[in-house]
Parts: structure tokens; sequence; C-alpha cells
């Protein structure tokens, strides 16, 4: 069990050692780099940037739950600028010591992305956490010691909280408490832009909030109607009873199936824009990766897109599809994914369902890694960990890419080599290794290889043009019956080309070269 104590911000903590230990690491010590880039740390006492971060970093609540204002006031706090403590338990049967420690300095990342400053930390080990407090009475009264001795608002926790747990844990430090996934889907409320994007993470709100209504407590249990109304609560207070909490889950219930059937019908309008995709043959790489190690950065890289890439973690909710040629002028497309991280909370995977699906979409996977992450396997095992979730991608090729070159040694260049002697080693900063992996996408491409010959009526100047962009075209001549033309397309697009065709010379053929 060990305890680590701060005196002040997080810039410079200090180490106090438990009886019960002899280790001296310190848990929170360098957590800013652990998903965080260094000038991340220019962030910090900057008050004029924190001001212009302020309405950007603020807790998105649940839209349209105006009934619900007490459950989401216990249930979403607002950790925007609040003091924290974070509190770890660990057993050696799961982890190491080390691991324990990562996860708590990534709970530091994610509670700074959410806007919190972060005080302290208290990492326990224990062969289970305690059912009633998850951290036991006594070490609870050792926490509440040190959030009054920070003068802290709230307690995260790096577990998801049963609610008989944290009110437990409440009563006995007497400051708010949230758990890892609430913190999570915080970041994800500030971050989502698009409409979809929008109603994906309000659905994972209700569907975190659901369970955890019942014993809330006198708030959540009044009486409406019923005997509990008293004789003399008036005309409309009597009839069947219905308490607060009941009434709370069918508005919840009513508003997720309203968001399900949202979502639904606009994922509809991504599988057309997929569907056009497909249709055309258009060779798709979808990129994935860990949250910030560098994706759309690196995609920006591939692509020549400006896009503009924000240092936070999560920042990139809203999948982004960018076009770019091959060196013969194919036409190809990279989809930008939303971010993972450890212990992704299996609401925001469901409610992000229809977004993942474009990853089973692709030709192949591209997937980014922070080569400047204490332990980016570790990362590599939590993004393959979803993606197991999703049908078809276990067909799909994987091209592993270490990103973040430039801020690494040559002996950890050297160590990754070894153990992943397949993977590129790359820099979107720099652009270092950004060709020879380009290279090797484009090289897994599959070509078209379906030869057509075909005169095309001066109407379909459009196919022509998808034959330009998607094909190989190998002649073209303008006559006064049509446009002959000589390419190489796919299946779909060489069915498309006879469909139309005034006549056929040659009838299409797999491999063909037309000479």
């Amino acid at each position: 069990m060990t305890i680590f104590e701060n005196g002040g911000r997080m810039g410079n903590p200090r180490y106090t050692e438990d009886p019960q230990t002899t280790d001296s690491q310190n848990v929170l010590d360098g957590k800013s780099q652990v998903l965080l880039d260094d000038d991340h740390a220019g962030w910090q006492g900057e008050d004029e940037t924190w001001r212009e971060r302020e309405g950007h970093n603020e807790l998105k609540h649940v839209a349209g739950l105006g009934e619900l204002e007490d459950v989401t006031e216990v249930e979403y706090r607002k950790v925007r600028l609040e003091k924290v403590v974070l509190v770890g338990v660990w057993s050696s049967r799961e982890w190491t010591l080390a691991q324990a420690e990562e996860s708590l300095r990534e709970l530091a990342a994610l509670a700074e992305t959410a806007g919190a400053e972060v005080c302290d930390g208290v990492l326990q080990q224990r062969s289970r956490p305690d059912g009633t407090s998850y951290v036991g009475s006594g070490k609870a009264r050792e926490i509440a010691d040190i959030v009054a001795a920070n003068d802290a608002d709230t307690i995260i926790v790096d577990a998801d909280l049963p609610p008989s747990q944290r009110r437990a844990l409440e009563d006995l430090t007497h400051v708010k408490v949230v758990d890892r996934t609430a913190v999570i889907l915080d970041i994800f409320a500030q971050h989502a832009t698009s409409r979809e994007g929008k109603a994906q993470v309000e659905l994972a709100q209700l569907q975190y909030m659901l369970p955890r209504l019942r014993g809330w407590g006198a708030a959540l249990s009044r009486q409406a109607g019923g005997r509990a109304a008293g004789a003399d609560a008036g005309i409309g207070s009597r009839g069947p009873g219905e308490t607060k909490i009941e009434m709370d889950r069918r508005v919840i219930r009513t508003r997720i199936a309203r968001l399900r059937k949202q979502i639904k019908e606009m994922s509809g309008t991504r599988e057309v824009k997929r569907g056009s995709r497909r249709r055309y043959g258009l060779p798709t790489i979808a990129v994935v990766g860990y949250t910030n190690a560098g994706k759309s950065s690196l995609t920006n890289r591939l692509t020549g897109s400006t896009e503009l890439v924000e240092n936070a973690l999560f920042a990139t909710l809203d999948t982004a599809v960018r076009r770019t040629q091959t060196r013969d002028g194919r036409l190809y497309a990279y989809v930008d994914t939303v971010g993972f991280v450890r212990r992704l909370p299996t609401n925001l995977v469901e409610a992000f369902k229809s977004t993942l699906e474009e990853i089973a979409d692709a030709d192949l996977i591209v997937h980014v890694v922070d080569a400047s992450h204490p332990d980016p396997f570790s990362q590599i095992d939590a993004v393959n960990e979803v993606l197991q979730t999703i049908d078809g991608v276990e067909r799909l090729p994987v091209i592993t890419v270490f990103n973040k070159a430039d801020l690494i040694d040559d002996a950890k260049r050297e160590r990754l080599h070894a153990l992943a002697p397949d993977a590129h080693i790359a820099s979107s900063a720099t652009g270092e290794g950004v060709d020879a992996l380009r290279a090797d996408v484009e090289s897994m491409l599959v070509d078209p290889d379906v030869h057509v010959e075909a005169l095309l009526p001066y109407t379909e100047g459009s196919l022509l043009a998808k034959v330009r962009e998607y094909g190989r075209l190998e002649s073209l001549e303008y006559r006064d019956d049509g446009i002959m033309l000589q390419a190489f397309v796919d299946e779909r697009l060489a069915a498309r080309i006879m469909d139309v065709a005034l006549h056929e010379p040659n009838a299409p053929e797999h491999g063909d070269t037309g000479e």
C-alpha cells in the first residue's frame, strides 16, 4: 500500500512512504508525459490559455432531461477546474506495481483533459477492493485527510464503481466521488461536435446512468401520488403512486430508445457514403490506435491534409475520411477513427458501434502506436481488445507504425525494432519514416484487375471521371460515336461500364492486358 502526497500543484510532488511498503516510486511523477506531448505542460499555470480552454473543458450534461436535474447533478458532477485526488486499488494477482502506477498516471492525464487539477494520488494494494467503500474505512479516513490537506473538491477512483461503494466513500471522505468511466464520458461529451457524435455520447451517458439510479436516497424516492402523498395533498396528487426513481427510469428509457433510433437514421447516411466508396472500388485504410497516439497528425502527413489537430485525449470523435492518390494517380482514402483507451466503457463501445463499423469496411488497418509511451505494447493490447469486438476486422491486414519517433532515443528504437521487426518507426512531426510507410500502404492496395474496352456515350462523362479516379486508364479516344476507352478497373466499376457501353468490342477479363 503506497500513499503519494503533494503539498501543492502537481508540478513538484513529494513522496511519503507508508509503513507497509518500502517502494519509493512516485506514482504521479511525470504523469503529463504519459499520454500528452511535452508542450502540454505549457498549459499549466498559463491563466490566459486556461481561460481560452475554459468553455471547451466544461462538463456537458445530458440534454433534454429537465425532469432529472437532481440525478444528473449527483451523477455527472462538474470536475472542470476542480482540485482532485486520485485513488486506485491493485492486486498482485492481476497487476504489477508498475502497471498500477501507469494506470493511475493515465487517470491523471484523463482528469487533466477533463479540466481538473490533480493534487495527489493514493494507490492501495489489497487482495480485492473493499465491498463497502472500495478502499476500507481506515484507508478512507487517510484519504479524507489528504483531501483536506489539499483542499480538494473531488475524488476520482480508477475503477468503475457501483453506486453503493461510491456513496459509502463519499460518506467517509465528505467530498464528491466520481469513477473512471464518468471522467471518460465527460471528455467525450466535451469533444463531441457533430450531431451524431453528441447523440452517441448522450446514449452512453444514459446507459451508464440507468443502472445507477437505485438507492440514491430521498431525492430519488419522492412519492408522486398514492398514500404517501397524504389525504391533504390535493387534487392530482392521489391515485396510483409512482416514485421519482421510477419516473426517472421511464424517462431515461424513452430517451435511450429515441437516441438509438436517431443514431440508426444518421448511420444510414454514413452507410450511403461507404456504399459509394465500395461502388466505385475506392480502397480504404482505417487508421486506429490509442488515444493521442498521433493518428490524425500522421494521417495529415500521409495525405497532405492541413486539418487542425488538437494535442489532447479523445480530440477526434467523429470519423474523418481523407483522400489521397497513389503515385500512378489512383485515388484511395484514409479513415481517421476515434482513439481507444484501457478499459474503454462498454457503453461507449456500443454507442459508437456504427462509427467503429467503418474499420471493418476498410481494406487495410494502420495501427498507430505512441513510441514515446513507457509501455507502448500495453496500448497495442488495449486497442486490439476493442478491435476484437468488431465483426470482420480479423480478416484485415494490419500495418503497425510507432509514431513520435522524434521523442525517443536510439536505445528505444532498437528495442522497438527487436520486439516488432515488421513495424514502421515514423514521426508525424518531422516526417521521418512517412514515405516508407506510405509506400508500404500503397503496395498492399488491391490493384484493379479487370480489363475493359468499351465505347461510352458522351453523356457518361461522370463515369469516365470515376475510371480516371479509381482505375488505371490505358487509352482514351474521342470518336464521333462516343468515347472509346481501355482501362483496368475493379469488378463493380467494370459492371457499371458494361451496363452503359454502346457496344463492347472485348468482354472484361481478369488480368487481361489487352496486348
